[in-house]
């Protein structure tokens, strides 16, 4: 079992940065907003925690994989399995930001949110392609399925890194400050934040 020992440890480490949705939000809205924002943002928020809840039970259960002595068909099994729920996460995250429509009274609105959805997009399929790669690991090779999951941990830390970034652009401003009101996307603040803090 040694041969792979190292290497979900670092499939596990790669984890460490993967929160869903990083949402820089502050609760500091200083005026009364705008009805029609606060509408929109909250058709986006609500749609958060249940994605988010999904890719944080993914990267529990990709990093719960990673023990020492668990055998390769294992890990292959839980890591396809977590790949296909985080690509489900981001598929229904974009669907709920293009069925919210762009965010009204933003200027270029349209196109930041056509951006968020195109990187969200990007980001399930990117996922999905990685469920595919680990399903083509040779479980019976313990050297070839230790270099393959090496690549899909380096694969899965640049995808964590853009996992952040896909709704920042949206969430500024006006946007920002409607969406920090929403208690479904304080709570994902929340988590988000209180994962920081122990990974």
């Amino acid at each position: 079992m040694e041969g792979t020992n190292p290497v979900n440890k670092k499939l596990a480490a790669a984890l460490s940065g993967g929160a869903v949705l990083v949402l820089a939000l502050s609760g500091c809205s200083s005026d009364d907003g705008n009805k029609e924002l606060d509408a929109w943002a909250k058709q986006v928020c609500d749609a958060l925690p249940a994605q988010d809840a999904k890719v944080d039970a993914a990267n529990a259960a990709i990093k719960k994989a990673a023990t020492d002595n668990n055998a390769p068909a294992n890990v292959q099994k839980t890591d396809s399995q977590a790949f296909q729920d985080m690509s489900d996460a981001y598929k229904a995250l974009a669907q709920a930001v293009q069925k919210a429509g762009s965010p009204p009274g933003v200027e270029g609105g349209e196109k930041k949110q056509q951006d968020a959805v195109t990187a969200l997009n990007g980001l399930s399929t990117s996922y999905t392609d990685l469920k595919k790669k680990v399903d083509a690991l040779d479980t019976k090779d313990q050297a070839k399925f230790a270099d393959g999951l090496q690549d899909i941990a380096t694969e899965l830390g640049n995808l964590s890194k853009s996992g952040n970034t896909a709704l920042k652009n949206l969430e500024q401003g006006d946007v920002k400050e409607a969406m920090a009101k929403q208690d479904s996307c304080k709570k994902v603040a929340a988590s988000a934040s209180a994962r920081a803090t122990t990974s």
